[in-house]
């Protein structure tokens, strides 16, 4: 095993799957123009819903990214892990025929794993009965089959595949898993992220709980109404310095340290204390001040509870001088366990490319959140550190610290 102490971890490769772009180019170009994804649900009947809102995909060619299976035999979410890892690989220049003779992790996140599947499944029975489940169908069902599929689409075989269940943090915490399996020596690359498809299941819980937006997400602002579900992958390709400089790689971000907690505190109501302890842990382990943060890539959700909690979480943190802090959840909805991935993918174009991305749909500024939220438009900005946050149910949080990759880290 390495020297810890002279692993630093880099991204190399970048691979998304979402609603205002599919690939690093798209992506990239809908961060910056602010693009959004909201348009009327078809991925499910939404017959008796007052409002039916999201940011679905729907350009969407599986079999323009997978080669290795029928695609009949892969769930939607599947399809999207599959499909942004290869999106990564290439984007990374990495031959696969290399990849494959090496140690290798595949960590991705989810929030529902295949539930649209589940949903088809549960509602044939209930119309037509057991006898009539559609067995390939069942098959596609398991979480574990996200980060699998990957591997098997690969042909990796010195490989860890694993999927982390936590819910809307479960990104971060995947990119943290890979941090350390490749700051230790354990592999030599990790394929990390978050994927989830479209599902009435979890449309139908928020709607319940009455966080569902009627039009458009509006974070931070003093009018908003909630979340849009969305749905996408975002997968980071993170390898050693050493290994991208071997190879001549092109390097977006350094990966500085991240944190996680669980505070348990209630079933969807985030806490304060916790969220902020979260942020400090992540600067603490990145070895980075509060002052050194240029922006922070907010969890953002829209909802009246999350905001207001999460901007004071941030000032409990880093007082009364915030770092802009964005949502790019009002771009392309709440994608689950992919939110924080893209998240950090924004984070990265963010630094390589010099701009912040906005928060779009913004009016007036909640006085309860106080955050210069970048509304509307994107900026220009020299970014040296920059904070995403992940924050889930059950009070599971995950925060990455990123930064611009230099030769010689102060």
């Amino acid at each position: 095993m390495s020297d810890v102490s002279s692993n630093r971890v880099v991204i190399t490769g970048l691979g998304a799957v979402s609603g205002i772009g599919l690939g690093t180019s798209e992506f990239l170009a809908g961060l910056r123009s602010g693009r959004s994804a909201a348009k009327p649900i078809t991925a499910f009947d939404t017959e008796g819903f007052e409002h039916a809102n999201g940011c679905e995909i729907v350009d969407f060619d599986p079999g323009k990214w997978i080669r290795n299976f029928d695609i009949e035999d892969l769930g939607r979410a599947s399809q999207f892990s599959v499909a942004a890892s290869r999106m990564a690989l290439e984007d990374a220049d990495l031959d696969e025929e290399y990849l494959a003779a090496r140690r290798c992790l595949i960590s991705i996140g989810t929030t529902d794993g295949e539930s649209r599947d589940l949903d088809q499944l549960v509602e044939t029975e209930v119309r037509e009965g057991p006898e009539r489940m559609d067995r390939r169908v069942a098959a596609r069902v398991p979480a574990g089959r996200l980060s699998a599929t990957v591997a098997r689409e690969f042909k990796l075989t010195q490989v860890e595949a694993v999927t982390l269940p936590t819910a809307c943090a479960a990104g971060n915490y995947a990119i943290g898993y890979g941090y350390d399996a490749i700051r230790t020596g354990e592999v030599e690359f990790a394929l990390c992220g978050g994927a989830d498809a479209m599902c009435r299941k979890t449309f139908t819980g928020f709607y319940r709980l009455g966080t569902i937006a009627p039009e458009v997400c509006r974070p931070f602002d003093v009018n908003r109404q909630g979340i849009l579900t969305g749905e996408g992958a975002g997968v980071l390709l993170l390898e050693s310095l050493e290994s991208a400089l071997a190879r001549n790689a092109r390097i977006y971000a350094e990966v500085l340290g991240y944190g996680l907690n669980c505070d348990a505190y209630h079933p969807v109501a985030p806490n304060q204390d916790s969220v902020a302890q979260c942020m400090q842990l992540a600067l603490d382990g990145a070895g980075v001040k509060p002052e050194d943060v240029d922006f922070v890539s907010a969890h953002g959700t829209g909802t009246k509870a999350n905001d207001v909690t999460e901007a004071r979480a941030i000032r409990q943190v880093f007082g009364d001088d915030t770092p802009r802090t964005v949502s790019i959840k009002s771009m392309l909805g709440h994608s689950m366990g992919a939110a924080s991935a893209l998240s950090s993918i924004a984070c990265a174009l963010a630094i390589t490319e010099g701009f912040i991305p906005p928060t779009i749909n913004h009016v007036e500024t909640d006085p309860e959140c106080n955050v210069d939220c970048v509304p509307n438009e994107a900026i220009e900005a020299d970014l040296r550190v920059v904070q995403n946050n992940g924050l889930a149910f059950g009070g599971n949080n995950s925060v990455v610290i990123f930064g611009k990759y230099e030769a010689v880290r102060s």
